[in-house]
């Protein structure tokens, strides 16, 4: 048990927030002399204009904040969105001209770090944090066809469209950046511009840190229970390509959530939500919260073992985490609902859908690689029936396959996965095999875009 000394040290921690104050005379013992514990409450006079300011101005934003553990903490806006004046974001609002306060409307990681350091640091180790943002942003990979698809293609470049131009963004900026994040751009108030905020999990802010905790915690209530249901995540994770919320809805465990939910104890504190709080998992259970011996982490790719995103499927290492650790921590979550002899064979029943997948896509890589070799693959990949439907073997049929298998939803895994796989690879085989038979490509592609949804 903690000494007496530390105790009351975290309870005036927790306390002390500025503004009014009480004595309590507090003894230990008989033999101790009386002790005082000084608890403050309130506001400092900046912080207290800011509310009255906002309760007028923006009145929903004062609501919810009220209804927040940051409200019941006295946690206010002075404490998070307050800046030093040499800030890259120090702003000032229409109420703080000439004074000597700056804020940001922005409340970058960093911020959130000062209170939350380990969650912060388990965050940045995830694949939500620079890898999010790297899957819009990255010159790099594939030759910097991630930011061609999105600029030169939907962006219309290649139709005239002016590159950088706000048109050309406008499918940057309302779709990918909205999920993976942006790197904010700053005008000169230091306010944010070019549609670049609000955005996605992994954003780069101007003060260098990265992450978006809001995008789970929803400001200004930041709950808790709100980050544990599967509403939660499926703003990103849900559509064609990676249909997460759908898989989980149709599965056995979300079955139970739709039908059941409303009954759970959603907001137990950190730490300490375990079944009987709920009777299924949701997506936080599985991958987030603490359960049986497991500690809760904001490390999304702790407790994987595959890489079901990428074109061929590994399992996890280096900055996407260790899938042979990542396996064994799964099991540890499973265990809790579930006898061995099922979770082997969920497991192993994983292990064999992503090497039939990867068996299908080692087809697809060598037709590609001979295609090439002979001359026969046109430079731009979209006017190119073979290498369209290879995308989609990939980004949308293979990771529905895998994803579903993966996560218990048979629709996706079955009809929406590999039914879809072996349609597609026989069109791509078909393509191969009038190339090679008469050395040219086809006048025009057979392919119907935008490919099979």
């Amino acid at each position: 048990m903690a000494s007496l000394g530390t105790r009351l040290a975290a309870t005036c921690c927790a306390v002390v927030m500025g503004g009014a104050l009480a004595s309590v005379a507090f003894a230990a013992s008989p033999n101790l002399a009386p002790k005082e514990l000084v608890i403050k409450r309130g506001y400092t006079e900046e912080a207290s204009k800011c509310l009255s300011c906002h309760a007028e101005k923006t009145p929903g934003i004062i609501e919810s904040w009220k209804e927040g553990k940051m409200g019941h903490a006295n946690v206010s806006c002075y404490d998070c969105h307050v800046v030093d004046k040499d800030s890259p974001m120090a702003s000032q609002c229409t109420g703080l001209k000439g004074t000597k306060t700056f804020i940001s409307p922005m409340v970058s990681g960093k911020t959130c770090s000062r209170c939350h350091p380990s969650e912060y640091d388990e965050f940045l180790k995830s694949g939500h944090a620079d890898l999010s943002r790297d899957a819009v942003y990255d010159e790099k990979k594939a030759g910097g066809a991630l930011v061609a698809l999105q600029l030169h293609h939907e962006g219309g470049e290649w139709m005239g469209v002016e590159k950088g131009s706000a048109t050309n963004t406008a499918s940057r900026f309302s779709g990918c950046t909205v999920c993976h994040g942006s790197e904010v751009q700053l005008g000169p108030d230091n306010k944010p511009i070019n549609a670049t905020w609000p955005a996605g999990v992994g954003t780069l802010y101007p003060d260098g840190s990265v992450g978006t905790c809001t995008v789970c915690h929803t400001r200004h209530r930041f709950s808790v229970a709100e980050a544990r249901k599967p509403e939660a995540c499926a703003s990103c994770h849900l559509g064609p390509d990676h249909p997460d919320i759908e898989i989980y809805l149709e599965s056995k465990h979300g079955q139970i959530f739709q039908t059941q939910g409303e009954e759970w104890k959603w907001d137990s504190a950190p730490g300490a939500w375990q079944p009987g709080d709920y009777t299924a998992p949701t997506c936080a259970v599985c991958h987030m919260s603490g359960i049986g011996e497991l500690e809760t982490t904001h490390n999304v790719n702790d407790r994987l073992k595959w890489d079901l995103m990428h074109k061929r499927s590994e399992i996890r290492s280096g900055v996407r985490g260790d899938g042979v650790k990542g396996d064994k921590l799964m099991r540890k979550v499973c265990v809790n609902c579930h006898g061995d002899s099922a979770i082997d064979n969920n497991r192993l029943l994983l292990d064999n859908s992503v090497a039939l997948y990867n068996a299908y896509w080692d087809k697809a890589v060598k037709m590609k690689a001979d295609l090439k070799d002979k001359g026969l693959l046109k430079k731009d990949p979209w006017r190119d029936g073979y290498q369209e439907l290879m995308y989609y073997l990939w980004h949308h049929t293979g990771r529905r396959a895998r994803q579903g298998s993966a996560m218990n939803g048979p629709d996706y895994a079955h009809w929406h996965g590999f039914f879809q796989m072996f349609q597609v690879l026989k069109d791509m085989e078909d393509i191969y095999n009038w190339r090679i038979k008469n050395n040219k490509i086809e006048d025009l592609s057979t392919v119907m875009s935008p490919g099979p949804v």
